[in-house]
């Protein structure tokens, strides 16, 4: 059995440069101190932001200061935490952080309702007279647009303190699923055990014995299905809570609520669904090329990661970090130079799988910090492509913190990952134009449908699955772990289409691994990013004049404009569905190629 290095055991040269930002837990500890004591200094404007220019300036500036230095060391905890979940003292530090995070939310929750106080006219005036003020004319704009749900001072102390218990269900479920859950060993063909775990599951299921893939996804989901009614439980709060948002804020419906927000039409969310429905038979004909390709008479879950080439393709992980940087050289030096020493001297990646290490991946920091990546690297194909993901996030924070103040230093949802599928598109064509290998093609190809299946395919199911179950909770009907299963095995049993192998219990109880679920409304973002990635990367590769400088504003322009004028600025509207069918057009090009290569003689 192979086994997975303790945290303690890690090179620390792959592991984040948690350093640079504090020294240790203790300085962690005194800072959160720091901040819990400057709440007060916060406080004093309350009721005073309205009275003069000045006085809502200095508010500003106070509030801005201490959600600065909240974001980072609520980023410290939380990566501290997913880079092992079995670490008693992160785990208590991330608590301890999220009830910080509550109490300077619900100190600085007056400073909106004053801002409409003084009124739309009285402030634009005001800007006229305090030049600083000029920087938070988006701020204005968008609060005032949002303004008929802005509560009281009353409501929306109350709604930031409750933040903190209504966000519980998402880390529960994280507990469970990282740290508590224990999974039974896969045995291979051979009668081999295989340790399965968390960070290495893309691992086990990438592998070319079918024995061990069936093994390992079967005791993986059973444990999961074991603990439905609890999962289930903790997902129905979560919804709960975001109905009971909605109401608090008068929205007609949670999804209304949730793309409001962002200035986003609910629109946008029913076209990338009645789009993705269109264009499924798409997605049956890889399943079919997949299937006749392993030669399997109905192709099963587990069987979606299995390679198609006799010899894996390895990529060590400096080599990886050399490809990325190739592939982004149209992007220019500078560009290029800040991703490779990122990700091999400044140490932004925590690099490889280790006992208690969160599935998945992501990037995070915030301005003052480097844009850090948490991810389990195997040498694989696949996990060049998540590098490359993870980067393009990562020099999307970087630009954005470099050029926008820190109202507008975040970027939303509904953008973030535009950046990292435009990375894989830009490395993608490198790889292929760049060799001529047959197993090569096909495990760059490969990986790209590995990403589209989770993004195109996937994500958009898990969209139709939270519209179902938050439409039902706002009726009042209940949320039992029965009826999420069926709703779950049936959404994916019309996506997968014929000859599939449907275990409806395991399959059933796939959306519990996606903790996505716990931010509403998130995952259907991931297959809109993927086609702007494709629309924007496409305008570079043609050699379309000023299309690098207008994808680098993008990444430079944070959260100074709503989503879709960003996009639309750098050359793509996602108010319309070509590029989604774009983005349908880029795949079927890519089966064509994959079945191609697949008929051809080695």
């Amino acid at each position: 059995m192979k086994t997975i290095p303790a945290r303690d055991q890690v090179d620390p040269k792959y592991t984040w440069n948690a350093e640079s930002v504090f020294a240790s837990p203790t300085e962690w500890e005194t800072e959160v101190q720091s901040i819990l004591a400057a709440i007060p200094t916060v406080n004093r404007y309350k009721g005073a932001t309205a009275s003069n220019p000045q006085s809502l300036l200095a508010a500003l500036t106070a509030c801005d200061e201490l959600m600065r230095r909240v974001a980072v060391a609520f980023m410290y905890a939380g990566f501290s935490y997913a880079v092992d979940t079995t670490d008693q003292n992160a785990a208590a530090m991330r608590d301890k952080a999220q009830s910080m995070y509550a109490r300077v939310r619900a100190a600085i929750s007056f400073i909106q309702p004053e801002i409409l106080q003084i009124g739309k006219s009285q402030l634009e005036d005001w800007i006229g007279s305090e030049p600083g003020l000029t920087v938070y004319s988006h701020y204005f704009e968008d609060l005032f647009r949002k303004e008929a749900h802005v509560r009281s001072v009353e409501v929306e102390e109350v709604l930031g303190m409750v933040s903190d218990p209504l966000s519980c269900p998402g880390g529960t479920a994280s507990m469970m699923t990282n740290a508590d859950f224990k999974f039974q060993p896969a045995t291979d063909s051979q009668g081999q055990a295989l340790q399965v775990l968390q960070g290495n599951m893309t691992r086990l299921l990438a592998l070319p014995d079918r024995e061990a893939r069936k093994s390992a996804w079967e005791n993986y989901m059973d444990r999961f299905v074991e603990f439905k009614n609890t999962l289930a439980s903790n997902l129905a709060t979560s919804i709960k809570a975001n109905v009971f948002y909605m109401r608090a804020r008068r929205h007609e419906s949670t999804l209304s609520a949730s793309l409001y927000d962002l200035n986003i039409p609910v629109s946008v969310f029913h076209n990338l669904i009645e789009t993705f429905k269109q264009n499924l038979p798409i997605w049956h004909r890889y399943f079919d090329v997949r299937r006749k390709a392993l030669g399997l008479e109905q192709i099963a879950y587990y069987d979606m990661w299995a390679p198609l080439t006799d010899e894996p393709v390895k990529v060590p992980y400096e080599k990886a970090v050399e490809l990325i940087c190739e592939g982004l050289a149209p992007m220019g030096a500078e560009y290029v130079e800040t991703v490779r020493k990122g990700a091999l001297e400044d140490r932004w990646v925590d690099v490889y799988p280790n006992q208690g290490k969160r599935t998945g991946a992501f990037s995070w920091g915030a301005p003052g910090t480097h844009p850090f990546i948490m991810m389990s690297y195997n040498d694989e194909m696949i996990n060049l492509s998540t590098l490359a993901h993870e980067l393009g996030h990562s020099m999307h924070s970087y630009l954005t913190w470099q050029h926008q103040p820190l109202i507008y230093s975040d970027y939303s949802l509904f953008v973030a990952e535009v950046a990292s599928n435009f990375h894989q598109a830009m490395v993608r064509s490198h790889l292929l134009e760049t060799s001529t290998e047959r197993d090569f093609q096909i495990a760059v190809i490969q990986e790209a449908m590995s990403y589209f299946f989770r993004y195109f395919f996937k994500m958009p199911t898990l969209a139709r699955f939270e519209l179902a179950t938050h439409e039902r909770a706002e009726r009042g009907e209940p949320l039992t772990a029965d009826y999420m299963l069926d709703l779950m095995a049936d959404l994916f049993a019309e996506g997968f289409g014929p000859n599939f192998d449907m275990d409806r219990p395991r399959v059933g109880m796939v959306w519990a691994t996606f903790g996505h679920l716990f931010t509403d409304y998130y995952v259907y973002s991931y297959a809109t990013g993927i086609s702007g990635a494709h629309a924007l990367s496409s305008r570079i590769l043609r050699g379309k004049p000023d299309a690098v400088q207008d994808y680098l504003g993008f990444l430079k322009a944070g959260a100074s404009d709503y989503s879709l004028n960003v996009l639309k600025k750098a050359g793509v509207d996602l108010t319309r569905p070509e590029p989604v069918e774009e983005t349908f057009a880029v795949m079927k090009g890519y089966i064509d190629h994959l079945e191609k290569l697949l008929n051809e003689t080695t």
